[in-house]
């Protein structure tokens, strides 16, 4: 027998041994978020110190602005993830009306444009928030507490969408009516997943995607600005200047070939990629400076999340925690999805952020929040619950008893 295969065994064996185990899942959701913000944070300084330089500001500007916001999600993640999911479906609620709050101050005096998208808001001379982001966790935790609560009576179709659709839409009304069509998109593609996950007939889906369809080609014939970049799109001839940035995010892409030029020597980001740089074309940089090893890294973790995610779904035997967790691993799968389909442009440039890796610090608390809220979930499947209670049980207090000296029994 070849030493090879002697040491092949305790690595097998160990493998086999963590798959089984009842918190497998839970682990591998906790090692693919750090991994993924680990490479986030790293390529955030990467990719914006030049920006932060051409603003008059220290380089490390944007990836200490990321860091605070890291701190402040971690400290909101751990006591979400002990949370019971009864408490987490009870605040459903509370979850669609801060949502619904947030979104509205975006049209106050509190609210503000980014390149023609209104959706933030401005606290103080240093904050500034995003509602959308925290609105999809919102939408995520209050439509699966809705169905839950429904989850006899789905059959009918009056309690299949209300009063679901009524309370979602109109988050997603209030999003578009900040122009912000990619988070719009995002957040319609999570209410779809939440009503196929309950069963909807494909009778009532096809004509609501068909209608979708139509209302995305109206927002976007009634937007210069966004009929311009569906048109470079189709011909980059047609506007060469903003054209020019997702044809830098090919050439940054095609420059890093397989392990990439290294960390901090991107061409591209020096104006190429202009302001999206460290946000929306953040994976154009890491494919520059990482390579495909550093692409193939990234996908593979989002895959390792997917999979643990959806796993944590399956298992569970409750629906709310089915609910939340196939609706949260939904959210990052398609958001990721987009965002790295746009910037290997095979699709039209839609502002939206890649999970864990863009620079964005209510994008980045909200996914953050987000993991907390599954790994709640994920600690409740039947086999987790009776694992983590044999634990307790194993550690239990143990009772000693001294008998005093001298005693007549």
């Amino acid at each position: 027998m070849s030493s090879t295969t002697v040491a092949a065994r305790p690595a097998d064996s160990f493998v086999r041994s963590f798959a089984r185990s009842p918190m497998a899942d839970h682990h591998l959701i906790i090692f693919s978020t750090v991994i993924l913000t680990a490479i986030g944070t790293m390529m955030v300084l990467s990719s914006s110190a030049v920006i932060a330089l051409a603003q008059g500001e220290s380089p490390y500007y944007f990836v200490i602005r990321q860091l605070i916001f890291l701190v402040v999600a971690l400290v909101l993640l751990v006591p979400l993830s002990r949370m019971s999911p009864d408490l987490l479906r009870r605040l459903g609620n509370v979850g669609w009306l801060v949502a619904c709050v947030g979104l509205i101050l975006v049209q106050t005096p509190l609210g503000f444009e980014i390149y023609g998208n209104r959706n933030w808001i401005r606290i103080g001379t240093l904050l500034t928030i995003q509602p959308s982001e925290f609105a999809k966790l919102g939408l995520v935790v209050w439509g699966a507490s809705v169905y839950h609560r429904n989850r006899t009576k789905l059959h009918n179709p009056w309690d299949l969408f209300v009063p679901f659709a009524p309370g979602a839409l109109t988050l997603l009304v209030l999003i578009l009516a900040g122009k912000d069509l990619g988070t719009g998109l995002v957040f319609g593609a999570i209410i779809f997943c939440l009503v196929f996950f309950v069963g909807a007939p494909l009778r009532f889906l096809a004509p609501a995607v068909l209608a979708v369809i139509g209302i995305v080609v109206v927002l976007v014939m009634g937007s210069p600005n966004r009929m311009a970049r569906f048109m470079i799109f189709f011909d980059p001839q047609s506007n060469t200047d903003l054209a020019s940035q997702p044809m830098a995010a090919l050439y940054a892409l095609a420059s890093g070939g397989w392990w990439g030029l290294g960390l901090g020597a991107s061409k591209q980001k020096w104006g190429g990629l202009k302001e999206g740089a460290h946000t929306d074309f953040v994976f154009a940089v890491l494919g520059e400076e990482l390579g495909l090893f550093g692409v193939l890294l990234v996908l593979g973790l989002f895959a390792l999340l997917a999979r643990s995610g959806f796993q944590v779904a399956l298992q569970s035997d409750r629906m709310f925690n089915r609910l939340v967790a196939a609706g949260i691993t939904s959210w990052f799968l398609l958001q990721a999805l987009v965002n790295i389909m746009v910037v290997m442009n095979l699709l039209p440039v839609l502002g939206v952020p890649l999970p864990f890796i863009s620079s964005g610090g209510s994008a980045l608390m909200a996914n953050l929040m987000a993991i907390g809220v599954l790994l709640a979930c994920a600690r409740n499947t039947p086999r987790a619950r009776a694992y983590l209670a044999s634990r307790k049980r194993a550690s239990g207090p143990r009772m000693t008893s001294v008998l005093a000296a001298g005693s007549d029994s």
